[in-house]
């Protein structure tokens, strides 16, 4: 029976919680929030009618006191944190007033491990994927194969094994992640799909046993099993292979009396055809969004979240499986604080100047100003973009990243953009593997560099003018006086100083022609050798960063911020990222040899090995195992073996 509710306290933070609490908001609902001391003045602290603090947002009977205590009926867990928890569910059901948007603690705890999971699929009819007991002879398997946790998912506890004698070191390192970032090492060895698509089925189910499902995503464009781009319909699905998931994923909600919304998800062999069960995602879906742009019902929009909120008072769905229709084609994009073109290094800082765009559809809590830390998760945002087919929806994409700049901070957009942007990806050629392949170059730094310097020319305030060049820049950075002609203007990237001459009189770069479409609200739109750039500039006392084609490049006056650090060679490890150290492997006076692992440290989901420069000593070891350290932080120095 359905039951009132007048609030909803939503256990998550960042792009998530505002976007649950956007729905809440036009259902007419009160929205409490709950945040970390880290979080105090942040974006879904700030939209909430309510908020409370609580110690960490893993803190279950906290979360669950803070929704009683400000009569919020219902609890609404996003993604992450405690959205999969079973002991969450199992804590919120043991009261009489607040509900969980979500399953039960039974049915999360059936489809929480992939090889129980796995049973329940086979029971109910659903394809899996050929595998292994774990204790039959590996002489026997047919390479490769893939080792994964049984718990979780995120790519954690995951390895592809190739040959027999890559087997065990993979399976103990697949069983010391799982472990440590699940408390289970179990896991499963199942037959690998070389080339494949990763397809999953959006499903949502009530309390009064209505199943439907509202069509598939395609998910292929992945990063070591961690999503990149998403996209519905499924660009490459046959009539008979979306038949075969959609009935799939029904059936196995059924048979563990699913309720609310929820994702089956599958493989399809490019090979073979064969579709394969993967894992069913008891939860909202980062994704949702483009499920939420292409699905009609009745020939309206469906809002996943109200769904969601409805279910869980135990309302009835409204619509049957034959109102649900797809129009159109929608594409997303995560961007993420991540240097791509570096090394996928996580990022961190303030983001002192940020721009959305609003030719589609965003989904952030990213603002200027902002700092970004490597406590949470990585991501800030999501472009989503809707087109009337794939070709104009990917165009839409396109032209939303080249409109969005986040200066201060290296993200991923100018990565993403790329990709949207390649031939494999415009032709739906691509499959789970082939970004672990692809060699994706970021743009040029040419147009970036005309730009800035136009900008530079344009400004007054002496900065970046050459020696004996006029006053070209104001200390905002947005004080238009009309640029003298010429300017010459000096800026150093990379490493190195160019100098450029601007005339303005004669609309020229150097060599290049250019006029001047718009310079406002650090928006600068020029004709460079007669084709319109567009970029988002932030102009600094000592720099100009840009972001163009999504990609974020930072011109700084010349020798402002020249490098006192450890010379390049000197032996001198120094922190890549901020992040946590993982362990320290070797100690001072230990003889080490060149490309010997010294250490490991971590940060956002990512963990990297600290190698020997060279052959030597270690002198200095400024670090221990779980120490928190700034980018840049001195680690390691060894110093090198006299030949």
């Amino acid at each position: 029976m359905a039951q009132p509710f007048d609030a909803v306290l939503v256990a998550n933070r960042g792009e998530i919680a505002l976007r649950v609490m956007r729905t809440a908001r036009t259902m007419g609902l009160r929205t409490v929030a709950v945040f970390t001391a880290a979080d105090r003045d942040a974006p879904h602290v700030r939209a909430a009618d309510d908020a409370v603090e609580v110690s960490s947002y893993l803190g279950i009977e906290e979360i669950v006191k803070a929704a009683d205590d400000r009569g919020a009926r219902l609890i609404h867990p996003g993604y992450g944190f405690l959205s999969e928890r079973s002991s969450f569910a199992r804590e919120i059901e043991g009261t009489e007033t607040v509900t969980l948007v979500g399953p039960s603690a039974a049915v999360m705890d059936a489809m929480g491990k992939k090889d129980a999971a796995r049973e329940i699929a086979v029971a109910a009819g659903v394809p899996v994927v050929p595998s292994y007991a774990n204790d039959a002879d590996p002489a026997t398997f047919a390479f490769p194969v893939l080792v994964k946790a049984a718990a979780g998912g995120g790519g954690k506890g995951m390895r592809i094994v190739r040959a027999l004698d890559e087997l065990e070191p993979s399976l103990a390192a697949a069983k010391r992640e799982a472990l440590s970032a699940f408390g289970d090492d179990t896991i499963l060895i199942e037959k690998y799909v070389e080339h494949g698509r990763h397809i999953e089925v959006q499903v949502l189910a009530d309390h009064h046993g209505n199943v439907v499902h509202l069509f598939e995503r395609d998910c292929s464009t992945q990063r070591r099993h961690q999503k990149v781009l998403e996209e519905a319909p499924a660009p490459t699905i046959s009539p008979a292979q979306r038949e075969l998931v959609t009935t799939s994923a029904v059936a196995l909600a059924r048979a563990v009396d699913y309720t609310n919304a929820g994702t089956v998800e599958f493989l399809l062999d490019s090979d073979t055809g064969e579709v394969y069960f993967l894992e069913m995602n008891t939860r909202l879906q980062v994704e949702h969004p483009v499920t939420e742009e292409v699905v009609r019902v009745r020939g309206e929009r469906l809002d996943l979240v109200e769904q969601q909120l409805l279910v869980a008072a135990g309302q009835p769905l409204s619509f049957g499986q034959d109102d649900v229709t797809v129009e159109g084609h929608a594409i997303e994009a995560r961007i993420y604080a991540e240097d791509s073109f570096g090394g996928f290094l996580p990022q961190a800082g303030r983001a002192e100047l940020v721009r959305w765009s609003d030719a589609a559809r965003v989904d952030h809590a990213l603002e200027s100003g902002q700092v970004v830390s490597t406590s949470f998760d990585p991501m800030l945002g999501k472009v989503i973009a809707w087109g009337e087919d794939r070709e104009a929806a990917r165009a839409r994409l396109i032209d939303a990243l080249d409109r969005t700049g986040v200066l201060g901070l290296t993200t991923n957009t100018g990565f993403v953009r790329a990709l949207a942007a390649r031939d494999e990806f415009r032709d739906a050629t691509i499959d789970t593997a082939w970004l672990d392949h692809a060699e994706v170059a970021p743009p040029s730094a040419l147009v970036p560099l005309t730009l800035a310097a136009w900008v530079a020319a344009a400004l007054t305030g002496p900065r970046f003018a050459a020696a004996g060049a006029g006053d070209p820049f104001a200390p905002d950075g947005w004080r238009s006086a009309g640029p003298k002609a010429p300017t010459l203007v000096a800026l150093e990237h990379a490493g190195r100083v160019h100098e450029l001459e601007v005339d303005a009189a004669a609309s020229t770069v150097d060599s290049s022609a250019v006029r001047e479409r718009t310079l406002a609200d650090h928006v600068v739109v020029l004709t460079i050798d007669g084709r319109d750039e567009l970029a988002v500039v932030n102009a600094q006392a000592h720099s100009i960063e840009v972001a163009y084609q999504g990609q974020r490049f930072v011109f700084e006056r010349p020798d402002a911020f020249a490098d006192h650090g450890p010379a390049a060679g000197d032996g001198t490890l120094v922190a890549p990222m901020p992040g946590t150290v993982l362990d320290v492997l070797v100690s001072v006076g230990q003889q080490v040899a060149e490309g010997e692992t010294l250490g490991a440290m971590e940060a956002m989901k990512m963990e990297l090995a600290l190698k020997a420069p060279f052959a030597g000593t270690v002198t200095e070891i400024g670090v221990s195992a779980g120490q928190q350290v700034a980018l840049g932080a001195t680690l390691i120095v060894v110093e090198a073996r006299d030949e």
